[in-house]
């Protein structure tokens, strides 16, 4: 390993994210019949791409949140709370929401890509789902646990924003750093997992700056539109959460 690669800035992303990126992009490039010569010519075009694009902002750092006070809902946080699933308040938020090209994926199942409906979500017993809402007491999105395994103490973390002017804001960070609170405090889990498509760096992005870590990427783990697509495995543990 050469020197300037042990002394990347912390800023920079996590080296196992980027290992697996990468050997997911020289897979499906192998398979599309790149050389030599095109890793090349590729890495060229993005420099070239990334000297033209702005910095995006950066990360609002991880907020101290109270973890007595996420014992049980309502989650109050500075800019935003989180509340329990109402179905006569929630159900037409939660359709409108989830029929955008941005929440398509928020109910698809991870391993076959079929939608599933609003009602099998919030009937499921081992399902565990928080709304967002904003001083007003406005609903802008949505946080849930997927799959409680009390056994082994773990779940599934999904998040969505799902009010257009309220995304790109911080407020699903905020949002989500009291649901994990929650879930480790109020559900005793242990450990918390995100399933991710390979390809949405902004989600990825998100989680790392949350605790998470890239586990690992499950090859053609979800079949979406006619497509087998890359799933990207990320946990937390507890015990990092707790630092």
């Amino acid at each position: 390993m050469s020197e300037g690669t042990r002394r990347r800035p912390e800023s920079a992303v996590p080296d196992k994210t980027l290992e697996t990126l990468a050997r997911n992009f020289c897979r499906e490039a192998k398979d599309y019949g790149f050389g030599q010569v095109d890793y090349l010519r590729y890495v060229n075009y993005l420099l070239e791409y990334a000297d033209e694009s702005p910095e995006g902002a950066p990360s609002p750092p991880v907020q101290q949140v109270d973890r007595e006070a996420c014992r049980a809902l309502p989650l109050s946080g500075k800019r935003v709370s989180v509340r329990a699933y109402d179905p006569g308040k929630d159900a037409e938020h939660f359709k409108r929401w989830l029929a955008d090209a941005y929440g398509r994926y928020f109910l698809l199942s991870r391993t076959s890509g079929r939608r599933t409906d609003v009602d099998a979500l919030t009937d499921n017993p081992s399902h565990h789902v928080g709304v967002i809402t904003v001083d007003d007491d406005t609903p802008i999105g949505s946080v849930v646990y997927l799959n409680h395994d009390e056994a082994r103490s773990k779940a599934e973390l999904r998040k969505i924003i799902g009010e257009p002017k309220y995304r790109g804001t911080g407020l699903a960070k905020e949002a989500t750093e009291l649901w994990i609170a929650y879930g480790l405090t109020a559900l005793g889990l242990k450990k918390i997992v995100v399933n991710t498509l390979h390809t949405h760096f902004r989600n990825i992005q998100l989680n790392e700056s949350l605790g998470f870590k890239v586990e690992g990427l499950l090859h053609h783990e979800a079949f979406i539109d006619g497509k087998y697509h890359d799933v990207l495995r990320m946990g937390l543990w507890w015990e990092d959460f707790e630092k």
